[in-house]
């Protein structure tokens, strides 16, 4: 399928495939819905990522070694993993009620120790309905990005490692977004300031600091899950602008790699997403994917053919690279 943009520069190949997949199987409605498995699971990382810190909280500041070593192993992948509940939430995969899926992304925000559902729901919508628009959507490099990092290996490394940060920079380039400070913003903060004020006051520094790190490392900090970014929307095949990852850490991601198959379908909780691509092989099979994080993170970083200008915001025919849009 030959990518196809609108002239705001929008993909619109989602909703061409989507289309013609319901065109073809119908039966994929039946995937639609939400899965109660998601809050359990909610509710399972939120007390081992509490537990954990709970410890480290006893320990101490002077266990930092350790802290550090187990938000990198352990909490790096529960709070990934929290990512993708409050993605699901944010798309009412998880409870029939709208206010029951926000309560739920904010169960999963807490482990993160910074308040990050709410916003990250309001440029989300976007990034779905505008998706690679340079002025709408939040995923795409700032210009100043791109000239900066340029094929620099050490200078991607840097951005990987800030990429939470310069994430939220994006936010105020974006023209017609969804207002960040909504009711559910603030409610968003209070809920994340007390609860790290009674993990503060019951176990000390040492908690907060693993829950900063967790969250740190599971969407930068030269972890290679933040190969997931790259993954997603950077280009490295022709007239393809998202690409999914079909690997074994879809097991701990929550299948967050069947990215395709999300943009085409975001009413399917990511339980079924596999059922989506089973059903509909000759939409997904000839697509190109990735097969492993850890091998992007290194291919990204070391090699010139990709840099910030990869990523596939207007994907020219027989051409790894793009341009930002003017």
């Amino acid at each position: 399928m030959t990518l196809s943009l609108t002239s705001t520069g929008a993909d619109r190949s989602h909703v061409e495939r989507r289309n013609a997949i319901l065109a073809k199987y119908p039966q994929v409605r039946e995937l639609f819905g939400t899965d109660i498995l998601t809050f359990k699971i909610t509710a399972a990382l939120f007390l081992l990522q509490l537990a954990i810190a709970a410890v480290l909280g006893w320990l101490g500041l002077a266990y930092w070694p350790l802290t550090l070593l187990l938000a990198y192993c352990v909490g790096a992948f529960a709070n990934h993993a929290n990512f993708v509940i409050i993605h699901d939430s944010i798309h009412n995969c998880v409870f029939k009620s709208p206010f029951a899926n926000k309560l739920n992304a904010l169960l999963a925000d807490l482990s993160n120790g910074f308040p990050t559902a709410m916003g990250f729901r309001c440029y989300h919508i976007k990034h779905h309905s505008h998706l690679s628009a340079y002025d709408y959507d939040a995923d795409v490099p700032s210009r100043w990005e791109v000239e900066w990092v340029g094929d620099s290996s050490w200078r991607k490394a840097v951005w990987l490692f800030f990429f939470p940060a310069i994430q939220l920079m994006r936010l105020s380039r974006l023209k017609g977004a969804v207002p960040i400070m909504g009711q559910w913003t603030y409610i968003n903060i209070a809920v994340i300031v007390v609860f790290d004020l009674l993990v503060l006051w019951a176990f000390g520094p040492n908690a907060l600091l693993y829950f900063f790190l967790s969250f740190w490392f599971s969407v930068g900090g030269l972890h290679f899950l933040s190969a997931r970014w790259v993954q997603e929307h950077f280009a490295f095949a022709p007239d393809q602008g998202t690409f999914d990852y079909y690997g074994p850490c879809n097991t701990l991601a929550l299948n967050i790699g069947y990215h395709n198959e999300h943009h085409d379908f975001h009413e399917i909780p990511w339980t079924r997403l596999p059922q989506l691509k089973a059903m509909a092989p000759d939409f997904y099979d000839d697509l190109a994917c990735h097969r492993s994080w850890i091998a992007l993170f290194f291919t990204f970083i070391f090699d010139p053919r990709y840099s910030l200008r990869t990523r596939s915001q207007n994907v020219e025919t027989g051409n790894l690279t793009t341009q930002p849009a003017e």
